[in-house]
């Protein structure tokens, strides 16, 4: 679990990284001192989560929570507890104050590996294969949705939600990423063509140079997926 510290307290920033070298499923990209520092390595890399001092010259831990627009699970490590509520209300994994001990820390840091786990579970689809029926159940707003794997059509990513076309009229959203859907569905007659497309081969109606036509819909053809899809179409 890719994480980040932010603190401008140069003991405080060693003392967790101490204890973040002590949990075998943390691996720490950056110790920041301040929180513009750490909101560029947020822009720059995918961090799972974050733990932040919250009074900070100029740009506080809180604020700089709210301004993320997407969020990483993060956990407050504060000398004061005054800020406890407005904390939890920005939905905190965690609130430690300072000193902190280890194992508050590592059952801090649990708590984030066991969300991260529930939260890829929920996103990953399930593959039924029995009786030769295969299909998957995607969340979709409040319900799983169940959709036929020969009815999908084509996969468009959304930053962090994909749509899902299928012969139905109205696409499904669903929280996910597209490689995700890539290592599912990757030799079930689907195949990635674009950093933000994958395509369901047997409702490809033609390949125009650098695009494909399904329905009405032309689909790009990155560079760096088209030896593959070349190659798998004339297999």
């Amino acid at each position: 679990m890719k994480c980040i510290i932010i603190d401008d307290e140069p003991l405080a920033l060693e003392l967790l990284e101490d204890f973040i070298a002590k949990i075998p499923f943390l691996d720490l990209v950056a110790s920041c001192s301040n929180a513009f520092d750490a909101t560029n390595i947020l822009q720059e890399q995918k961090i799972d989560l974050i733990f932040t001092d919250i009074e900070m010259p100029d740009f506080s831990g809180i604020d700089m929570i709210k301004s993320l627009d997407t969020k990483p699970m993060f956990i407050f490590t504060t000398a004061y507890s005054h800020y406890a509520v407005e904390g939890f209300n920005l939905n905190a994994i965690d609130y430690l104050v300072k000193p902190i001990p280890f194992h508050r820390f590592l059952k801090a840091a649990t708590r984030a590996q066991n969300l991260l786990k529930l939260k890829i579970e929920e996103e990953t689809p399930v593959v039924n294969q029995e009786n030769n029926q295969q299909f998957i159940f995607v969340k979709s707003e409040y319900e799983n949705l169940k959709i036929n794997l020969c009815d999908i059509k084509y996969i468009e990513s959304l930053k962090d939600y994909i749509k899902i076309y299928t012969n139905k009229e109205k696409p499904i959203l669903t929280l996910s990423s597209l490689k995700n859907f890539e290592q599912k569905l990757g030799n079930l007659n689907f195949i990635r063509v674009h950093k933000s497309f994958i395509v369901a081969l047997k409702h490809i109606y033609s390949v125009q140079r650098n695009r494909i036509i399904i329905d009405d819909k032309w689909i790009p053809i990155g560079l760096n997926y088209r030896d593959e899809f070349i190659k798998k179409i004339d297999n």
